[in-house]
């Protein structure tokens, strides 16, 4: 039998220190988690390559043991290929983020105020994309994914200048982020003139709630090709997220990508039934990536609470959960838990700081550290400079 192998990524989870030397790491209750820590290899992990920008694709392929240096083509074909987009080598694909903007009559002098759209429904996106497919003539073009994440695609698109992510700059006035290429600013400000007063968003005013008033465009990229997970490292995997970017690694490396009802890559995930989808894949497969999205989407939102709160849950449900699974198969484990990128509230988006890393293996006796945070992480002097060296480490 293959060693069996858990990964547990809180997106986000690692973050500065507060006006109190705090973290949420070390503020979160996480008995789970510390019993581990203090018989695991903990230390910082490199997850971004240096010079390389800090998203959730380049970590969370690091972390999965793909270099991003070397197979990284752009985040929104990633999640493509979990829609079920078919792209060719030609295609351009980008992210069509649905978000709140602010009122202002002139579009240049409005602000971003949610990357997310108050966190719309799939249902009431998947009615908005329709009809901006329609109205801005890109049926068969733009797609839908996830709550406030969707695909376009540009059949031999060329490349549309620098884009920025929306969660980059809320609060900030969006003439300076505008898209260079015209065709993309047009299409945005098209979009907010269509989306402004549809019904689903007049009803999702009226209900207290961000309208979807537009659309914003970036993670500008081409088809990937990944190796194949079971050729590169000799085990079978599975891949645990609502996050249609981590499901696209997923399958685009060849894994399973397991769906669980319920799952919304929020803190009001189905936290449950993540984890018995996990313990399941467990059974079938050498390995399990667990991605957990609350911790980056609260620190995003500058939401302490919350993010403190999201640290817990994981702990609770699926650190928990998984750990006594596998303690109690008898067979050879291992387990790894780290953040992929830091989501620090004081700054409300990712950062490249290293971040820090849980390995724990039930077949070695370690001292490890009391807790698993940033400063006792530091404190050991492990340092991993290239993440994408981790899966080889859990799979040998």
């Amino acid at each position: 039998m293959h060693t069996k192998i858990a990964v547990i990524l809180g997106d986000g989870m690692a973050d500065y220190p507060d006006s109190n030397g705090l973290t949420p790491l070390m503020r979160a209750y996480k008995p789970n988690t510390d019993a581990l820590c203090a018989r695991s290899e903990t230390g910082l992990c490199r997850t971004v390559p240096v010079g390389m920008k800090p998203g959730s694709d380049t970590a969370n392929l690091s972390v999965m043991g793909y270099d991003p240096a070397k197979y990284y083509t752009g985040r929104s074909p990633l999640e493509a290929l979990s829609i079920g987009i078919p792209l060719k080598d030609t295609d351009l694909t980008y992210r069509c983020n649905l978000v709140t903007v602010s009122d202002e009559p002139d579009f240049a002098d409005k602000s971003m105020i949610d990357y997310s759209a108050g966190e719309i429904s799939t249902a009431e996106a998947d009615e908005l994309i329709k009809f901006l497919a329609a109205k801005l003539g890109l049926e068969g073009l733009l797609y839908t994914g996830v709550s406030y994440r969707h695909c376009l695609v540009r059949p031999f698109g060329s490349p549309a200048g620098s884009l920025t992510p929306p969660h980059d700059i809320t609060g900030k006035k969006l003439a300076r982020y505008m898209p260079q290429s015209k065709d993309f600013a047009n299409m945005i400000v098209a979009s907010y003139d269509l989306l402004k007063k549809h019904p689903i968003n007049a009803a999702r005013v009226a209900a207290g709630k961000r309208p979807a008033n537009s659309m914003w465009l970036w993670g500008e990229g081409r088809k990937p090709a990944l190796d194949d997970f079971h050729k590169k490292f000799g085990i079978t995997g599975a891949v645990i997220s609502a996050v249609d970017l981590i499901k696209g690694i997923g399958i685009g490396a060849g894994m399973d990508s397991v769906d669980v009802e319920g799952a919304t890559g929020t803190i009001d995930t189905n936290f449950d039934g993540k984890a018995a989808a996990a313990v399941a894949a467990l059974k079938t497969h050498d390995m399990v990536y667990v991605h957990l999205e609350a911790p980056d989407e609260c620190g995003h939102q500058g939401d302490a609470a919350g993010k403190v709160r999201s640290i817990e849950l994981i702990d609770e449900k699926i650190v928990g959960p998984i750990s006594r699974y596998l303690a109690g198969t008898g067979a050879h484990y291992r387990i790894l838990i780290m953040p992929d990128h830091a989501t620090p509230l004081s700054v409300k988006t990712h950062v490249a700081d290293p971040v820090p890393y849980l390995l724990y293996d039930s077949a070695v006796q370690t001292v490890g550290t009391a807790s698993y945070n940033e400063t006792a992480a530091a404190q050991t002097g492990n340092f991993i400079e290239q993440a994408h060296t981790l899966m080889t480490r859990l799979s040998s």
